[in-house]
């Protein structure tokens, strides 16, 4: 496949609304850094050095293009052809680093000389460190302490990247606590300092610029469906928390009316506030993290507790353009439990000899469920490795 290093570039939303959702909710002391950055984010993609010289970091150093894959024994086993968007095997091990690289260009070209990044299950952070190493700029990752115990080997090799890690001690130590903390050092130092948001939430240009960088999945996985297995496939999965991943892949067939987009979210223990992680099955809209979107919130108003066995869906917001493109009808969102998550980690391991993220375990699940009434081909992205959650699994214990 010849690869240009493409992204699917569209202009920003207007005012950064998608529909009734998006928009710019954050204290007028950020407002001149969000502005700078939609301005060089415009001007950079369309600047052919600068994609010339993302497009080689993508080939040459991260490994791009990621392959598709006919999973034949989980096709048997699903009922249904299954074809698999190997993320898993982009440098980091996640599809967090085609964000990352990105976004370190622009701050490089803003002066920027310190980052910042929240991360849930380590993928992002790790992908912003490893960024940071090769960009020799100086890297603060905050997590939740919660985070931190699953995900300890993120954790370590964070900081032989030289990252600090930061322990985010408030509320439920998760993903939502760790990104209140980055956002506080920001407003704090946005002068000097870029905050890389790892998902496609937050405000107006953050969901319109990940979206931007992560294109290159679904770019690169419609032409590679199309060479290899002769046609488009009929349905595209992807597991959603904030849903950088699946934007990304999303944005490749959005005009392909006749393909099917889903997204699976976190179902956790059960449908009971705080046992889950499913904002746009489970919730309703309002405000987080300077962007209205569906969210899970209490009678109150206040932003609910979740629960994931996976660190990275273990989050009470979506971005704004899968709200959009779930009130749309464009996209529908499903749900997938801790103990259908896990159950598919150990099955597509022995199926396959493929390990995957919890998080794409999900994704998968689905596939899997959902075969025998599916014409195929299923086309599912697999996001991440599953190495980060070997202590999770094996703590949850073997397989029933």
């Amino acid at each position: 496949m010849n690869y240009p290093g493409r992204l699917l570039i569209t202009p920003p939303p207007p005012g950064g609304r998608y529909g009734a959702f998006g928009g710019t909710y954050v204290p007028e002391t950020v407002m001149p850094a969000l502005v700078e950055l939609a301005d060089e984010a415009r001007v950079a993609f369309a600047d052919s050095e600068f994609l010339s010289e993302l497009a080689e970091l993508q080939r040459d150093y991260a490994g791009r293009p990621t392959p598709i894959y006919r999973a034949a024994r989980l096709s048997a086993h699903a009922g249904t052809e299954v074809w698999l968007k190997r993320e898993d095997l982009l440098h980091t091990g996640a599809h967090k680093l085609n964000n990352a690289l990105g976004q370190l260009l622009l701050a490089r070209r803003m002066g920027k000389r310190r980052i910042v990044a929240e991360t849930g299950a380590g993928q992002h952070g790790l992908a912003t460190a490893t960024a940071c190493a090769l960009l020799g700029l100086p890297c603060v990752v905050f997590m939740g302490s919660e985070d931190m115990r699953r995900q300890a080997v993120n954790v370590a090799k964070m900081e032989l990247l030289g990252a600090r890690v930061e322990a985010v001690e408030s509320g439920s130590r998760t993903l939502k606590d760790a990104t209140s903390e980055a956002i506080r050092d920001w407003v704090t130092n946005v002068r000097d300092t870029h905050y890389v948001i790892g998902s496609a939430v937050g405000p107006h240009p953050y969901p319109w610029l990940v979206r931007t960088l992560q294109s290159v999945i679904g770019v690169e996985a419609r032409q590679q469906m199309l060479e290899q297995a002769g046609s488009l496939p009929a349905v595209v999965v992807a597991c959603v928390g904030g849903g950088s991943n699946a934007i990304g892949m999303f944005a490749g067939f959005l005009d392909d009316p006749m393909v099917r987009l889903v997204g699976v979210e976190a179902g956790g223990r059960g449908r009971a506030q705080g046992e889950h992680g499913a904002s746009l099955s489970l919730g309703s809209p309002g405000v987080l993290h300077g962007a209205n979107s569906f969210l899970l919130q209490d009678e109150d108003g206040q932003v609910a507790a979740t629960h994931s066995i996976s660190a990275g869906l273990d989050y009470p917001g979506v971005g704004p353009e899968h709200a959009m493109l779930r009130e749309s009808g464009r996209a529908e969102y499903a749900i997938v439990d801790d103990v259908g998550a896990l159950e598919t980690f150990h099955l597509l391991s022995e199926l396959e000899g493929i390990i995957p993220a919890l998080e794409s375990a999900h994704a998968i699940r689905w596939a899997v469920e959902h075969g025998p009434s599916e014409p195929g081909p299923i086309l599912v992205c697999l996001s991440g490795r599953g190495d980060k959650d070997l202590d999770t699994v094996l703590a949850a214990g073997p397989p029933p």
